[in-house]
């Protein structure tokens, strides 16, 4: 399988020389997210695309000093619903009728099945449900630019109320999940880019009940 293959050429990328990645494949690996599947359909996140070296300076800092964040062409932010509204459950159903022709109400029962369960939940456990739809997204993402052969490092490691409040995420309704730092691999000085990569076995990994 060539995603296998991918997969084994990729790999966390720990310096970066700098240089642009094409925007064409920048939006290829948005897209992968965006045709992520989330629970009912909800797609309850956003992806931010940066590449304005000024803005990645300022998040350099919160990310803890990681050079990826400046040496990147462009970071990718998750970022999930901070809740789920009756509103923004509304409209993706709202949504679903119309692109697919159905009648108003087709899916009421349905909708206010998910809602009930929704209501009863904390702000807390909404953004949980949707920071986990959201890194589905975040997991396609990673495949598809490994598929375009660019390299890409998934980082969980910044400070996520600083980065918000410095993107305005809060007046979105959203809060920060992890980053996706997009670019090319510095060959001379990643420590990491010729080492064997090491997972578990698949004897370990996985746990056949038949």
């Amino acid at each position: 399988m060539s995603l296998l293959q991918d997969l084994q050429w990729r790999y966390a990328t720990k310096k970066m020389n700098g240089a642009a990645v094409a925007q064409e494949k920048i939006d290829d690996i948005v897209e992968a997210a965006r045709l992520a599947p989330t629970s009912s359909g909800l797609q309850p996140f956003k992806v931010i695309e940066i590449s304005n070296p000024e803005l990645k300076a300022k998040i350099q800092p919160i990310a803890f000093g990681q050079s990826q964040i400046v040496d990147a062409s462009h970071l990718l932010i998750f970022a999930a619903y901070d809740e789920y509204t009756k509103e923004r459950v509304d409209a993706v159903f709202a949504q679903q009728a119309t692109e697919r022709g159905l009648p108003d109400g087709f899916a009421d029962d349905y909708k206010n099945m998910l809602w009930s369960r929704f209501e009863q939940q904390t702000k807390e456990e909404h953004f949980q449900h949707a920071a986990r739809q959201a890194y589905i997204g975040f997991g396609l993402a990673i495949a598809a630019a490994a598929e375009l052969k660019v390299d890409a490092t998934p980082m969980e490691g910044f400070i996520a109320p600083q980065l918000d409040e410095l993107l305005g995420l809060d007046k979105l309704g959203l809060k920060s999940v992890t980053i996706l730092a997009i670019g090319q691999r510095d060959t001379e000085n990643d420590w990491l880019v010729n080492l064997k990569k090491v997972r578990t076995n698949t004897e370990d990994f996985l746990i056949k009940l038949n």
